[in-house]
């Protein structure tokens, strides 16, 4: 494939796309902010699937440090199928879908919205059911993702719930961390993970590891793993994978370990740095000094963010290996871009 992939467009786009997001939907960051600071919610409820519910999780840690309050992710099958409405009149929810029409997940929107909930959307399709169901609705200007792996909407996605974030606990220092992403994350698209690839050789299965913010990027970075290369990915908790995965690491296994630049990074690494000495292929996200090879990143300079900018490295690392490995990422098989899920 000689021409670039839709896949590495997008990816390349994602500085100016959250440039675009930061200036279009600002004053929606700042009304929703506020209208959270008013309502005073107990909780926070997500409503998401995929990529998009690896972005909810990623807000959930943030929220979770940031604000102090608990964040559960519902199954939107609750209400689509279950047709249960659930109890949420003390909380905010926050609805993340790219395409904004995915029946279950307006359904379940639709149904905290009418228990009492303020309710959130972010989606990249204006006017869409999902807009229409919500109190507030950010709009990813992203503009259209024509392969089917999401990257630049979900950096986008994280970022948008983030604005929101800051300006609901006015957070200045996330806020300015925030308004500094597109600087480093056109550094964090050049940097060079092919010694990983190399190392994966023909292997069909690893391990991504994370904590905090970064086991949602862990996630997602599975989820790639297997949508673009047909690869065997699973994300744990760096803490987590001591508790049965790890019997299963053995001489050569490989292991990514995406360590971010906060109070998780010592474990990560130790893990990564301990798994390599049992003889795994493990690569890892940090200059803490052990067994584990270091891949480069871009830090961000806040513990939030800076896990995010190793998803935009690793958008460039996956895409390359993808078509190192004979298949065109921007359309893998049995996969479409919009999935109706009822």
């Amino acid at each position: 494939m000689n021409e670039k992939t839709y896949m590495r467009r997008e990816i390349e786009e994602i500085p100016q796309a959250v440039e675009r997001l930061l200036s279009g939907s600002r004053e929606s960051f700042i009304a929703a902010g506020a209208a959270l600071r008013e309502k005073d919610p107990s909780m926070v409820a997500t409503i998401a699937r995929g990529s998009s519910d690896h972005a909810s999780a990623f807000l959930k840690y943030a929220i979770e440090l940031t604000a102090g309050l608990p964040v559960a992710s519902i199954g939107p099958s609750v209400m689509s199928i279950y047709g249960k409405e659930l109890k949420l009149q003390r909380a905010a929810a926050i609805a993340i879908s790219q395409s904004g029409k995915s029946p279950d997940i307006v359904a379940m929107a639709k149904s905290a919205h009418e228990s009492g909930a303020l309710t959130i959307a972010v989606t990249n399709t204006a006017g869409s059911p999902l807009t229409v169901a919500s109190d507030f609705t950010i709009d990813l200007f992203s503009g259209t993702e024509k392969s089917v792996a999401a990257t630049k909407t979900f950096v986008s996605s994280v970022i948008a719930g983030l604005g929101v974030l800051g300006h609901w606990v006015d957070d200045k220092a996330l806020l300015a961390s925030i308004d500094s992403l597109p600087e480093v994350f056109a550094k964090a698209i050049e940097c060079d993970w092919s010694a990983f690839a190399e190392a994966l050789g023909g292997h069909q299965s690893l391990y991504v590891l994370g904590r905090g913010p970064s086991l949602a990027i862990a996630s997602e970075a599975a989820l790639k793993f297997k949508e673009t290369c047909g690869i065997h990915a699973e994300a744990y908790s760096s803490a987590e994978v001591m508790h049965g995965p790890v019997r299963i690491v053995e001489e050569g296994y490989a292991i990514l370990a995406l360590a971010a630049r906060d109070a998780a990074e010592k474990s990560t690494a130790e893990m990564a740095h301990k798994l390599a000495g049992q003889g795994a292929l493990s690569y890892l996200t940090s200059d803490i000094p052990g067994a584990a090879t270091r891949l480069p990143f871009a830090a961000t300079g806040h513990p939030i963010t800076d896990a995010l900018s190793l998803i935009v490295s690793f958008y460039g690392f996956v895409e390359a290996l993808s078509r190192r490995r004979g298949f065109n990422p921007d359309v893998p098989p049995n996969l479409k871009k919009v999935t109706e899920t009822i």
